[in-house]
């Protein structure tokens, strides 16, 4: 069945860099765009960054001014988000999900993703 996997959370101070995984398994992994979402305490899960499935083409670039990234490497049936210069506010549960429009990324809206992981941590705090 169709799995996504977070991994890499943690606590890390203000202005520190940490790298998250999604790890896929149960459908043909290239062939869907992935994204990630983040839910802080309290509030609405909000959409990150979306990469292709096709071409790796990231159709959102401005994601959190700039600090986050996101890549993939579809030989290892992952995505990953690298987020820079880490700040409090960035503490939330952050999610992968799959793409109801296969290779395309949709808006980032719940609705429009298919299959989601169960989440990582990320607490930024001195």
């Amino acid at each position: 069945q169709v799995q996504l996997v977070e991994s890499g959370g943690g606590l890390v101070q203000p202005g520190e860099s940490l790298r998250l995984s999604c790890t896929a398994s149960g459908f043909t992994f290239d062939f869907y765009a992935i994204a990630w979402f983040r839910q802080a305490p309290g509030k609405e899960r909000e959409g990150v960054l979306c990469i292709s499935g096709s071409d790796g083409s990231i159709p959102i670039r401005n994601s959190v001014k700039g600090r986050f990234t996101i890549s993939r490497d579809n030989a290892k049936n992952t995505v990953y988000l690298q987020m820079n210069n880490l700040k409090p506010e960035d503490t939330a549960v952050y999610y992968c999900a799959r793409s109801g429009l296969k290779s395309s990324c949709p808006a980032l809206y719940r609705a429009n993703f298919d299959y989601w992981g169960q989440g990582t941590h990320l607490t930024v705090s001195s």
